[in-house]
C-alpha cells in the first residue's frame, strides 16, 4: 500500500529518532557518529529558536523519513527576513519516494510561516541528484557570488 507522505515541524518527542537521522546525515558528510551530542545540539537549536525542523513521515506510521532544517537569517541588503536551508536527509530506505519533495515543499512553508522573502542553501559540487530537485522546483543556481568558508 502506497500511503501519503505527511510533513510538519518536529516536536521535542521526535528527538529521539531524530538525532539518529541526523547522524546518519552526520556520517554520510564523513563526520564522526555522536548521537547523544548530535540530540544535545539540536535540542538548544530548537529551544533557542535558531532553527525549525520539518520531518516526514508516512500517514498513519511513525517512522521520520528525513528532516528538513531550516534556520531564519537577514539579508541587509534587503532589509527582510531570509532562511537557510541548512540540512536536508533522506533516509535511504526513503530515497526515490518523493521525501526530498516533501520536505523543500514543506521548508519553503516554514521560511514563509516565518517571514522571509528568500531562501538559500548550498550542496556539494558533486550533488547532482540534489541539485536536479532544486532546480524542478525553481531554485536558482548564483552564478554571481562565489561562497567562502572560514573556520575559526
Amino acid at each position: 500500500m502506497n500511503t501519503a507522505l505527511t510533513t510538519r515541524l518536529a516536536t521535542g518527542a521526535d528527538l529521539p529518532e531524530l538525532a539518529g537521522l541526523f547522524d546518519a546525515h552526520r556520517q554520510f558528510h564523513e563526520l564522526p557518529s555522536d548521537v547523544p551530542a548530535v540530540r544535545a545540539f539540536l535540542e538548544a537549536r530548537v529551544a533557542s529558536g535558531e532553527a525549525r525542523i520539518c520531518v516526514a513521515q508516512r500517514e498513519g506510521q511513525g517512522a521520520l523519513l528525513g528532516f528538513a532544517l531550516i534556520c531564519p537569517t537577514w539579508c541587509f541588503g534587503r532589509m527582510a527576513r531570509t532562511a537557510m536551508l541548512n540540512d536536508l536527509y533522506v533516509s535511504p530506505n526513503a530515497r526515490r519516494c518523493g521525501v526530498g519533495r516533501v520536505l523543500m515543499l514543506a521548508a519553503r512553508e516554514e521560511a514563509t510561516q516565518m517571514g522571509a522573502v528568500m531562501m538559500d542553501l548550498f550542496t556539494a559540487h558533486t550533488n547532482t541528484e540534489a541539485q536536479a530537485l532544486y532546480e524542478s522546483l525553481g531554485w536558482e543556481l548564483d552564478t554571481t557570488l562565489r561562497y567562502y568558508s572560514l573556520y575559526v
